[in-house]
């Protein structure tokens, strides 16, 4: 049996190449864009809402697709002494010192999502589950704690500290923070699921 259109078989062949190679364009760019989503690895700030005063900074990092966050500088009130140790914490972080204490633990990315996680109050040593979304542009970080369902939970907007700030930290924060870089050099950073 021959095809009655011969004429239309040319055409519709180019069609379906010219369809074929868009969608893959299209994939790709698509695949392309979900790889430059900006990460939550840096330095972050919380700031006391009431006051507009620093309270603490934090820094995250990844290690085998799980993120995680530690203190990475205390802003005390005048006056008051600060805690240096978790004496509230419980298993591997109980009497830990603040300095590097890791209150975010186990987060899972999903785009600009990190869910999954957990964050931990150190002045009572409760361990709240969590998530996490990172703006667009990078540059602020919505936590939130709960417990039980997230609709029962608080958010608290940090945001990111410029490189400059790295410089302000603790010596034994900033090694761990070349530890970090160095292991994701390796091969240790892993894309979003």
């Amino acid at each position: 049996m021959e095809f009655p259109h011969k004429h239309l078989a040319i055409p519709m062949m180019r069609l379906i190449e010219t369809s074929f190679v868009a969608g893959c364009l299209m994939l790709f760019a698509v695949s392309g864009a979900s790889a430059q989503q900006p990460l939550v690895t840096g330095l972050w700030q919380q700031v006391d809402p009431a006051t507009g005063k620093s309270q603490a900074w934090f820094l995250f990092s990844e290690r085998n697709g799980v993120f995680e966050g530690a203190i990475a500088k205390t802003f005390p009130p005048p006056g008051e002494t600060p805690n240096t140790r978790c004496v509230h914490c419980e298993g591997d972080q109980k009497n830990a010192p603040i300095l590097g204490l890791t209150i975010i633990r186990g987060m899972k990315r999903n785009g600009l999502n990190y869910e999954d996680g957990t964050i931990l109050d150190p002045r009572n040593g409760t361990r709240y589950s969590a998530l996490m979304r990172l703006s667009p542009d990078g540059k602020t970080l919505v936590v939130r704690g709960y417990l039980g369902i997230e609709l029962f939970g608080k958010d608290q907007t940090w945001t990111r500290l410029p490189e400059s700030a790295y410089a302000q930290l603790d010596p034994s924060i900033s090694s761990r923070r070349a530890q970090s870089q160095s292991s994701a050099k390796r091969g240790g950073s892993q894309t979003q699921r």
